[in-house]
Parts: structure tokens; sequence; C-alpha cells
């Protein structure tokens, strides 16, 4: 593990009460989410499980099995999984490194990463896409969402506990690039503004991307 993503680690480990407490029900409020969501489960719930990657307390993973799909949740923080187990009882839960998931490969239908990137440095990216690719069966899909910009919003403190966190926003035309030369398709790229009600005043970006089931070229 590098030392970004054990200061990463620690950091969440922190805060894990806090965040599940704060989000734990946000797709409530979030129609344009959950319809993104809906979307994976048609294309990638027929083929295996959709894991949500960097899962936090779990509450994307609950949604999608209360839709009825085959899910499992991965996070870097073994206490954001603590937190999720008990939440999600019935879900699976595991403890996960994005730049060196586990084996084996080809096994995940699809895989809903919403703001799990937004923690690496532009210059990890492509291994992370990289690692999603090689987890997702042929013709699987990733649903991948990220704040849009050139801002990197640094925390020493959430919550009043001392953090070490860098929230990092992409342009959409530098993770369409990476997600081409990881390999993927990108089958669906739009935005949308924030609601300031409930989340960070950032617009936000969903790329649908596909791992091909042949070698034919990507295709935008």
């Amino acid at each position: 593990m590098t030392n970004d993503s054990l200061k990463t680690q620690s950091s969440y480990n922190k805060v894990a009460a806090e965040y599940a407490e704060r989000f734990k029900d946000e797709m409530d409020d979030k129609p344009f989410d959950r319809e993104r969501l809906d979307r994976l489960t048609l294309q990638a719930g027929a083929l295996g499980p959709i894991c949500d990657l960097g899962c936090g307390s779990g509450q994307i993973a609950r949604y999608l099995h209360r839709k009825g799909v085959d899910t499992l949740g991965v996070d870097l923080s073994p206490q954001m999984i603590s937190v999720a187990k008990n939440l999600n009882p019935g879900i699976e839960f595991r403890t996960g490194d994005m730049l060196a998931l586990p084996k084996p490969d080809n096994c995940w239908g699809g895989i809903a990463a919403f703001y799990c990137i937004i923690h690496f440095p532009h210059t990890q990216v492509v291994q992370a896409l990289k690692e999603m690719h090689r987890k997702l069966i042929p013709g699987g899909t990733l649903l991948l969402a990220f704040h849009t910009g050139n801002e990197v919003l640094h925390l020493d403190e959430w919550w009043e506990k001392p953090v070490n966190l860098d929230f990092i926003y992409f342009q959409v035309k530098d993770m369409e690039s990476w997600l081409l030369e990881a390999g993927f398709e990108i089958t669906e790229s739009i935005t949308r503004q924030p609601d300031p009600n409930i989340e960070s005043e950032t617009v936000r970006a969903y790329l649908f991307a596909k791992k091909r089931r042949n070698n034919r070229a990507a295709y935008y």
C-alpha cells in the first residue's frame, strides 16, 4: 500500500462513524444518481455481482441490493467496512486497495465507483482504472462519478478529527483519456449541477464505460 493510501485509510478510519451518520441515507435525496444506478443494474446485473467500490458506509450497495442485484462493497478503510456491515446485514463487504484489488480476474459484472477515485493523484488514476478493468467480466460496465475541475482540496481536520486527505477534481476529457488508456470503451459521459441543499457545490461527472468483449478498437 502506498503512503498516500495509508493516509487515506487512516483518515477514513477516524471519521467512519460520523461519515455513516451523515451519508448512510443520501441516496434517498439523489434521484439522478438513482437513475444512473438503475441503468447500471440493467446493463450489468445479469452478468455477475456489481461492486460498490470505495463503498464507505454502503449506501450505494444497499440501493443496488434492494433492486435485486447481487452486490458487494469494497473499501480501503476497515472501520468503514465495519460500519457498512452493521448498517447493511446480508450484503458482503470487504477491505481492498483499489491499486491492487485481490484476484480473481473477470469476476464482477459491474462497478459503481462513486467518488472513490478522488483521493488518487493523476499519476495513479490509470493504475486504479486498470484494476477495475481487470476485475470486470468482458462486457461488464463501470459507472464512474467524480467532481469536475482543477482543484485539490486538502483537509487536515474533518468533523473535528485530525486527517490528512486530498480531494482531487478532474477534467472530464482527462478522465475519458485515462479510461481509454486502461482498456475501456466509453459509452456515455454526462455532467450535472449540484443540489446545494444536500451536497457540496461542485459539478459532477458520470461516465459509463465497458470492458470490451473482443479486441476491436475503443470508441467514444
